[in-house]
C-alpha cells in the first residue's frame, strides 16, 4: 500500500484492514477494522476526511476525495465497487453503489440501498434506505426488498470481508519475466 502523509495528516488503517498493495492513500483517511481498499483505489484526504467504516469496501480503480467541509464517507459494511467516483458524499450502512457509479458533492445514499451501475448521484441527492436508485440522475425506482438486487446487498460485506483476508494471505508479488 502506499500511504502518504499531507500537511501533517496521515493515513491511519486498523491493523485487520486489508488495503491493496497498489491502493494509494493520501492524508487524513480512515480505514477501520475489517474495511478492504482494493487494487488501484485512490483515497485522497486533503481537502476533508475520507473514512472508510468497519467492514466496508472501495473495490479497484475507484477514487474517493471531497471539497472543503464535505467529508467522504463510505459506510459500515458498503460496498464501493469497481471504478466508482465518490466525492464529499455518505455511503450509509451495507449500501452498495455499483460498478462505474458517479456521487457528487453532498450526497447521501440511504442504509442497504443500491445504486445500480453507471448511475449519476447528483449534488446533494439523498437517496433513502432500502431501495434501488437507477439512472443519470439516479431515482428510485422501486424498494430492494424482493428484487435480486438485494442478493447482492446482502451478500457482498461477508463475500469481500472473506476474500480480503484470503489477499491479505495470499497475495505475493513474482518477479518480471526477462
Amino acid at each position: 500500500m502506499q500511504l502518504f502523509e499531507f500537511d501533517g495528516k496521515a493515513p491511519q488503517v486498523h491493523p485487520r484492514a486489508f488495503v491493496a498493495p497498489t491502493a494509494t492513500l493520501i492524508g487524513d483517511v480512515i480505514v477501520e477494522e475489517d474495511a478492504s481498499v482494493w487494487y488501484g483505489a485512490v483515497l485522497r484526504a486533503d481537502f476533508s476526511p475520507v473514512i472508510v467504516r468497519a467492514g466496508a469496501n472501495v473495490q479497484d480503480g475507484s477514487v474517493l476525495h471531497g471539497p472543503p467541509g464535505l467529508p467522504c464517507e463510505v459506510g459500515p459494511g458498503a460496498t464501493v465497487a469497481h471504478l466508482c467516483v465518490v466525492h464529499g458524499a455518505v455511503v450509509g450502512e451495507e449500501a452498495l453503489v455499483a460498478n462505474g457509479c458517479t456521487v457528487l458533492d453532498g450526497a447521501r445514499i440511504g442504509a442497504r440501498t443500491m445504486v445500480a451501475a453507471h448511475s449519476l448521484v447528483g449534488a446533494n441527492a439523498d437517496i433513502p434506505e432500502g431501495v434501488l436508485a437507477a439512472g443519470s440522475p439516479a431515482v428510485v425506482k422501486r424498494p430492494i426488498a424482493g428484487t435480486p438486487a438485494e442478493f447482492w446487498v446482502s451478500t457482498n460485506p461477508s463475500a469481500y470481508a472473506e476474500l480480503a483476508q484470503r489477499h491479505r494471505q495470499g497475495v505475493r508479488p513474482v518477479a518480471a519475466p526477462e
